[in-house]
């Protein structure tokens, strides 16, 4: 035979290594395609997830302060620029709203609860919501605004 080629029981060897078939199953993972779908997931949720924040409209009021860090998402009253009256997403009226802020709590007084009222509605309204959810018990309410574009 020539020379660097051996035969032996097993077949022909090239230079002491043994050929390998053209039909072996290949071991290696592709990884390419499942990165590509989880850069597509990311994309979609991180343009998504701001579009998921409550629903009504308002504009809040600027002032100085820092942020309140919170441990799970807060119960919100919106009030918009109209004196309307939101629990979450829904319109309620002044007179259902410590019913219904009672019956998702249940009696939970210790529940936060942030208000935010628009900045074009008068104080009154603000005031009688915040004193009705006083009045009721419910002892951790927060005032919501943006902080100042000057600062």
């Amino acid at each position: 035979m020539g020379a660097g080629v051996q035969m032996n029981n097993g077949g022909l060897r090239r230079n002491g290594r043994r050929r390998r078939s053209s039909h072996a199953p290949m071991s290696e993972i592709n990884v390419t395609p499942l990165v590509d779908v989880m850069l597509v997931l990311l994309i979609i949720f991180m343009v998504a997830a701001p579009m998921l924040t409550v629903g009504v409209p308002v504009e809040l009021p600027e002032t100085s302060g820092n942020p309140l860090e919170g441990d799970k998402e807060p119960l919100t009253v919106s009030i918009d620029a109209n004196g309307k009256i939101f629990l979450q997403d829904t319109e309620i009226t002044l007179d259902t709203l410590v019913p219904k802020l009672e019956a998702i709590t249940n009696q939970g007084y210790d529940e936060r609860i942030y208000v935010r009222g628009d900045k074009n509605v008068d104080y009154g309204t603000v005031a009688r919501v915040m004193g009705s959810l006083s009045a009721a018990g419910f002892k951790r309410i927060g005032l919501v605004n943006e902080p100042e574009s000057g600062s």
